[in-house]
């Protein structure tokens, strides 16, 4: 299992309750596919440099989580049709965790 470092944001119009909720289903579409969260890092509402598709913000979250490489490309596509993630980027992590064990 590979270990990513993800970053998401999430529509600025959603409240305390409606982000745990979008967090959960990033878990659940995870988890149906073998793999599992290590670290959730809440980083709040940032602006965005640019208006993207009419939004001018969104909520940013870190999530740290491990899932084979080759199921990479399915949890991309579930998190287009079954979440409520507007931005989503990932980073391998492992290179990262060796630099910072050193």
């Amino acid at each position: 299992m590979n270990t990513y470092e993800g970053l998401f944001i999430f529509p600025e119009v959603l409240d305390e309750e409606g982000l745990d909720q979008a967090i959960g289903s990033v878990k659940d579409e995870l988890e149906k596919l073998g793999g599992s969260i290590e670290i959730t890092t809440r980083m709040g509402k940032k602006a965005f440099a640019r208006s993207l598709k009419k939004q001018k913000a969104g909520l940013y979250v870190v999530i740290m989580f491990k899932i084979e490489g080759t199921k990479i490309d399915a949890f991309k596509a579930r998190l287009k049709l079954a979440t409520n993630v507007f931005r989503y980027q990932f980073v391998v992590a492992n290179g990262v965790a060796a630099a910072q064990e050193a």
